[in-house]
């Protein structure tokens, strides 16, 4: 780790973070080097690995960002709301869902192979943040639905979380996809993610 105050270096991390960010709007992660992120940013490449030693750590801590982002919504809405109704938290859950197109995008990626190159220190605190998403949304569940025993609320995360890795894939689609399902003949219903997560969530609840 650099000299430096903590100040520097979280400024420095959020920086990098950020210019990954943006990049990742218009390039494929594979596409992404160190050398275009380290362009994107005030200082050079070999500054980069004093803060992250290899890209996927750089995409990690890109998705632990977009989960704590996440967290936050989740809990302001048990903090705001008294009651909901299936109706409304299912509504309530997809629109927050709809403004992460950055973590849904993310959640389409081959994790095994991020976690697998990135140091354990950075890991844990990825697993933090998600951790994290897992206990906001217990927690909705729990002041929402209070007939929900523990297996239910169990039954509807296990269901529920591993469903967000198909949502870009499946509400992103590109001119040559949507081509190449027309001549294949495929009657594809393009959704979107509010729809798509809304449906999901109301059937969950039920």
């Amino acid at each position: 780790m650099p000299k430096g105050s903590v100040e520097l270096t979280n400024a420095r991390r959020e920086e990098i973070i950020s210019a990954c960010e943006k990049l990742y709007q218009t390039k494929s992660f594979k596409e992404i080097t160190l050398k275009d992120i380290a362009g994107a940013t005030s200082f050079t490449r070999t500054s980069i690995y004093n803060y992250f030693q290899t890209k996927e750590e750089i995409f990690l801590a890109l998705m632990q960002k977009e989960y704590e982002r996440w967290v936050e919504e989740l809990n302001a809405v048990a903090d705001d709301y008294t009651t909901m109704s299936a109706e409304a938290f299912s509504s309530t859950l997809a629109h927050s869902l709809e403004k992460r197109g950055m973590l849904l995008k993310l959640l389409s990626m081959n994790h095994f192979d991020m976690e697998e190159n990135s140091r354990a220190e950075c890991l844990v605190d990825f697993k933090q943040a998600y951790g994290a998403s897992i206990e906001a949304l217990h927690r909705c569940l729990t002041k929402f639905f209070p007939d929900m025993d523990a297996k239910a609320r169990q039954d509807f995360l296990y269901a529920f979380l591993p469903f967000l890795y198909g949502i870009y894939p499946y509400t992103t689609v590109s001119g040559k996809q949507r081509k190449a399902m027309a001549e294949a003949g495929l009657d594809f219903v393009y959704m979107s993610v509010y729809d798509i997560a809304f449906n999901c969530i109301r059937a969950l609840l039920k």
